[in-house]
């Protein structure tokens, strides 16, 4: 099958939509990039979603305004990449993550905004979507879903890390997979860019600010003593915990405030992976391309190499929409979506479907797939 995955990650900056060739047999799933776009959310769709994440508040008519809106962007977006990659069997879309609640260390409720029946109206195909619910009404953290795709890719021993507004890690051992969300990865350092830009910029533009200031020990000791990181896997997270209000009052220099955030992350990352020992870190996300945040991870690692995902295959800003394209095609084929241990869940068929033009045919079950080959 040929699957659109689509998705908004943390960082709220618009729409990566990847096409992927993806075909079962036995139990190895073959998966052929076939190109990927970013479709940016106008600005004032994004400002509006970032509006109503915590500690804002919002009504019940914007939530249906903006699932309606996100839904009509991600139609748009499944058109024109159809028109450029070609025709499609199913498209997935994992939306625009608008609360994920956690109470008492673990998740009990998630909201994802983009209605997908625009996507079905526009483009005539079948949809995948709603995926973290199914997870934790089993159990599980919801996220992150991205240890599906590593478990299967990478070999034991290795990790993947995906740094995105939440920055999570997949360590594969053998027989074994362990995921979980660290802490912030860029949306406190976007958050920062928005305030001390006057909203000029949305980002550390390679990582420029960070690397011309200098860390504030004081303030990354202060910040560390955040309860989240010290919590057990499996274990989520996301801007209802990190927001705003962590760059707010901080007391020290623009480029400081953002060189010490970048250690946060840093930190935190290297202080997740280091009981696990990992042979190697895989690294995908937006964040690969802050040379600031690279450089700092490189050193809180030491010894362990730290490489991009592009030089296994996959793009490293394009990763998590081939890993929804996967998930898609895995739903469709009614096998489960996530692997056993990876979120707390027991595994389960994820997501929901809506039916497209032509009538559904879903194939027969097969074998839950031991691993995945990226052609």
């Amino acid at each position: 099958m040929i699957v659109l995955g689509m998705l908004s990650g943390t960082s709220v900056d618009g729409l990566d939509v990847a096409a992927a060739d993806l075909t079962l047999d036995g139990d190895v799933i073959t998966l052929r990039p076939l190109g990927a776009i970013e479709y940016p959310w106008p600005d004032d769709i994004r400002a509006r979603l970032l509006g109503i994440l915590p500690p804002a508040t919002t009504t019940a008519g914007e939530i249906c305004a903006l699932d309606t809106a996100v839904g009509q962007i991600s139609a748009q977006a499944a058109v024109a990449a159809i028109e450029r990659f070609g025709v499609a069997d199913l498209v997935a879309s994992l939306g625009q993550t608008a609360f994920h609640e956690v109470v008492d260390g673990h998740a009990r409720a998630t909201l994802q905004l983009g209605q997908p029946a625009w996507i079905v109206e526009a483009t005539g195909l079948p949809v995948v979507s709603d995926l973290r619910a199914r997870d934790i009404a089993a159990g599980g953290e919801g996220a992150p879903l991205a240890s599906t795709l590593d478990a299967l890719w990478l070999d034991p021993g290795a990790a993947a890390l995906n740094l995105g507004g939440i920055a999570n890690v997949t360590v594969v051992g053998d027989g074994s997979v362990t995921a979980f969300d660290t802490g912030p990865a860029n949306c406190l350092l976007d958050a920062a860019a928005v305030r001390i830009s006057g909203g000029k910029q949305h980002s550390d533009v390679d990582g420029r600010l960070a690397l011309s200031g200098t860390v504030d020990e004081a303030l990354l000791e202060l910040l560390l003593a955040e309860p989240y990181y010290a919590r057990p896997a499996p274990k989520s997270t996301g801007r209802e915990l990190f927001h705003a209000s962590y760059v707010d009052s901080a007391g020290v220099s623009d480029a400081d405030l953002m060189a010490t955030l970048t250690e946060l992350t840093a930190v935190t990352v290297a202080d997740a992976l280091r009981p696990f020992g990992p042979t190697e870190v895989v690294a995908s996300g937006g964040g690969v391309r802050n040379p600031a945040l690279m450089a700092a991870l490189r050193r809180r690692l030491g010894a362990t190499p730290l490489v991009a995902s592009d030089d296994r295959g996959l793009p490293a800003g394009d990763k998590e929409a081939y890993l929804v394209a996967l998930l898609g095609f895995l739903t469709w084929h009614q096998l489960p979506g996530v692997v056993d241990g990876a979120t707390g869940s027991t595994p389960r068929v994820l997501g929901r479907i809506s039916p497209g033009d032509r009538p559904m045919r879903l194939p027969d079950p097969g074998s839950p797939p031991r691993r995945l080959v990226i052609v």
